[in-house]
């Protein structure tokens, strides 16, 4: 099996943890199973969900052309096989992504005028910054994505919080394959620059920047729910941020150490987690086998 084929539930076992499959799979979410305030019924850990789910389908096409562009300047044949599985997964997220955004849409939350702030911004990034910056504002960018999946897979407080069965489907399908490819943007980068004072400077600037658009864009999406206008509600629901498992100490200093000199993203060991992960949801009686295209 080539890395830009569907993967069947029958080959999730013998898959090494180097391999990143790319699997065609599509979710559905039924009305009358989707309540607006879907993350365990808080009011702003679902907007904080629904933001980063809108960020998702233009980040991902950014981080592909980010990478996409250093394609010709790779001479391990490893990488390139891995840079092709890469590609794919980010394809699949985005469109399912989008997906579930026009879900949202429909529940009154603004996904559309958030997609499209975050495609003029990354387009305005791409436009005046080099290659090699956006190559490095993808792997900053995909150590955050692989060390939230990374609590999600490990975290049952998290999971559970996403109480709607196809919504949790979703982003531990998406958390799995965060983890599968965590390592290509940033051996990329390693592979044509490995310039350790630009990686650490951009990964500083892009948690500025990843915090600021967070808590701006789920203010503006919590002005447009009627429920905030509960001051009590939202008060006790903010106040609940502070014990969320994606908060914790070991979160941060996971994030922290990208900056380390010599880091790379598997010295946080998931091939374990993965491997879980992979017979749970794609394995012969995985969760998700179902929803593969044949």
């Amino acid at each position: 099996m080539t890395t830009t084929e569907p993967m069947s539930s029958s080959e999730a076992d013998p898959l090494t943890d180097r391999v990143i499959p790319v699997r065609r799979v599509a979710f559905d979410y039924p009305r009358d199973e989707l309540p607006r305030h879907y993350v365990g019924g808080d009011l702003v850990m679902s907007h904080v969900v629904t933001v980063l789910s809108s960020m998702f389908p233009d980040g991902e096409d950014y981080f592909v052309r980010s990478v996409r562009r250093f394609r010709n300047r790779i001479t391990d044949d490893e990488l390139r096989t891995r840079v092709a599985g890469f590609i794919g997964q980010e394809a699949m997220h985005g469109r399912q992504h989008r997906e579930f955004n026009t879900r949202l849409g429909e529940l009154g939350y603004p996904t559309r005028s958030i997609e499209r702030t975050i495609d003029r911004l990354l387009r305005f990034r791409e436009r005046f910054t080099p290659a090699l910056v956006n190559l490095a504002v993808t792997a900053a960018l995909e150590h955050y994505t692989a060390t939230l999946a990374e609590v999600l897979m490990t975290d049952v407080e998290a999971r559970e919080a996403l109480a709607v069965d196809e919504v949790r489907s979703l982003m531990l399908w998406h958390a799995l394959e965060e983890s599968e490819h965590k390592a290509v943007a940033f051996d990329v980068y390693q592979h044509v620059s490995g310039n350790h004072f630009i990686r650490a400077l951009v990964m500083n600037v892009v948690t500025i920047g990843f915090l600021i658009a967070v808590v701006l864009g789920t203010t503006w999406s919590l002005l447009h729910d009627r429920a905030t206008r509960n001051p009590l509600r939202l008060l006790r629901s903010l106040a609940a941020l502070r014990r969320s498992p994606f908060l914790r100490r070991e979160v941060i200093r996971h994030l922290r150490d990208y900056n380390r000199r010599g880091f790379h993203p598997d010295d946080h060991d998931t091939t374990d987690l993965v491997a879980q992960w992979r017979a749970e949801l794609f394995g012969a009686k995985g969760v998700l086998a179902s929803k593969l295209a044949s």
